[in-house]
């Protein structure tokens, strides 16, 4: 049963200014509610950006047409995040902790992923040779199916990052499905499902950054940045600023997303996405907490000081194909 306090505290406006930023929650919506996609949409912007990470924490491969899946993007053997670097306790590790995780640039060919970095002779791994066992890895404390790809590929990750020949591994997500649970921090948010989880990304298959919202930071920072830091999959340009905080529906092309959460932001932001390095001066990450924190009462604890960049989207409608220039819409309540 929905309390008169949930009601009022889903009807939140969106604003922009400094010290706070409030989102829409959709409260009145049960968990277990059928979706009805809308009918009517607007246009707000392009696709100028379409990104997949295969390695989570590593370099970015840029594609033109990608398929969308519960599961993430992709294309063949290339899905977004669907493989991941853990230590020898089988903890996964990111760029927050090695920022030159960066810095290891994949590729794709057919079934075959090829990491490079500096200084390095390249290494492959066929995923289609991945032996099928798996065993129980974890994501954020929630566990995970994964299957190692091989000694080759963990000495490569050890030597550069560790400068050692043991200490990482490399692992691949064996199935074509999410099955991970929804955090405790995230239950908060009632449109996000088990289901939009995907394989290996923070919080959701799919996330996607505003270039003006990106740009109106810029105005606020000493030294520009680009989208890259923020590791989205798709970037829109033609929108107004911030105004992405508010969609509900996202259609891009004929693939609907849900707007499910807002994406805070960590450390890695910090990182510059062709260095590796961290800023000295902690930015953008504190730049945006000066102006872009979530300030409702009822969400705060959850999130705590971490400001918002973009949105998580997930896929509501079938799976589809998208392409860079696709026209991108929201829906007209």
């Amino acid at each position: 049963m929905i309390t008169n306090r949930t009601r009022l505290a889903c009807v939140t406006v969106t604003t922009v200014g400094v010290g706070t930023v409030v989102f829409f929650l959709w409260w009145w919506w049960n968990r277990k509610q059928k979706y009805q996609l809308p009918s009517k949409w607007r246009k707000v912007g392009e696709l100028s950006d379409l990104v997949t990470y295969p390695v989570k924490s590593l370099g970015p491969i840029r594609y033109t047409t990608m398929e969308c899946t519960v599961l993430g993007l992709k294309d063949g053997w290339l899905r977004d995040r669907t493989l991941l670097v853990i230590d020898i306790n089988e903890h996964f590790v990111t760029a927050r902790q090695f920022p030159k995780m960066i810095q290891i640039l994949p590729s794709i060919s057919g079934s075959v992923l090829t990491l490079n970095a500096p200084g390095m002779t390249s290494v492959s791994v066929d995923l289609a040779r991945i032996p099928g066992k798996s065993f129980q890895t974890a994501v954020w404390g929630l566990t995970v199916p994964a299957c190692d790809c091989g000694e080759e590929a963990a000495k490569w990750l050890s030597r550069f990052l560790l400068q050692e020949d043991v200490g990482f591994r490399l692992v691949y997500y064996p199935l074509d499905r999410p099955v991970r649970e929804i955090q405790d921090k995230n239950k908060i948010f009632p449109l996000l499902e088990k289901a939009d989880s995907g394989a290996y990304p923070d919080e959701t298959s799919y996330h996607l950054i505003n270039y003006s919202s990106i740009m109106d930071l810029n105005s606020r920072l000493e030294e520009s940045i680009t989208s890259s830091y923020f590791r989205p999959n798709f970037v829109v340009t033609g929108a107004n600023v911030y105004e992405e905080d508010s969609w509900d529906w996202v259609k891009i092309g004929d693939v609907v997303f849900r707007n499910v959460r807002p994406c805070t932001r960590c450390t890695l932001t910090t990182i510059n996405p062709e260095t590796g390095t961290k800023s000295p001066k902690v930015e953008p990450l504190k730049t945006l907490k000066s102006y872009r924190q979530i300030v409702d009462p009822i969400i705060r604890p959850y999130i705590g000081e971490a400001p918002v960049m973009g949105i998580h989207l997930a896929l509501r409608g079938t799976s589809g194909i998208i392409r860079l220039g696709d026209p991108v819409y929201v829906d007209i309540p």
